[in-house]
């Protein structure tokens, strides 16, 4: 099993599409790692030799911050911005959108799935008898 910054990558998939489940590796990223230490793309996770995991490994640590320095620097940047009391500080703070979005309508993934005025998300009337 495949295992790189604490996180083990399903073994089913093609390990183009499996570096994606490290926090911080997207797709176009995953793609040029892959170019770049000479791994096909098409190659399942399974059916990578030791040797191929460990250029994986020893590449993305060398190059990048992934998983737990990724969370904790934009952890960092958010705490930063509450004490200094900036705009986009105060909007983290209070669970809003932070740039510039509307809020009257459309701030729900922020917000969570919260209805909060009296008429949305009610339930239909009992039916006439």
């Amino acid at each position: 099993m495949a295992r790189i910054a604490g996180v083990n990558l399903p073994k089913g998939k093609r390990i183009e599409y499996a570096l994606t489940y490290l926090y911080g590796i997207g797709l176009p990223l995953s793609q040029k790692i892959l170019t770049d230490t000479k791994i096909d793309f098409n190659t399942r996770t399974e059916d990578l030799t030791e040797e191929q995991v460990a250029r994986l490994r020893d590449f993305i640590e060398k190059s990048f911050k992934v998983e737990g320095d990724l969370r904790r620097e934009v952890m960092m940047n958010i705490k930063r911005l509450k004490e200094i009391g900036a705009y986009r500080g105060t909007r983290h703070s209070r669970h809003l959108p932070a740039r510039g979005q509307r809020t009257k309508t459309n701030s729900r993934t922020v917000r969570g799935n919260v209805r909060r005025t009296m008429g949305s998300g009610r339930k239909p009337s009992a039916q006439k008898t």
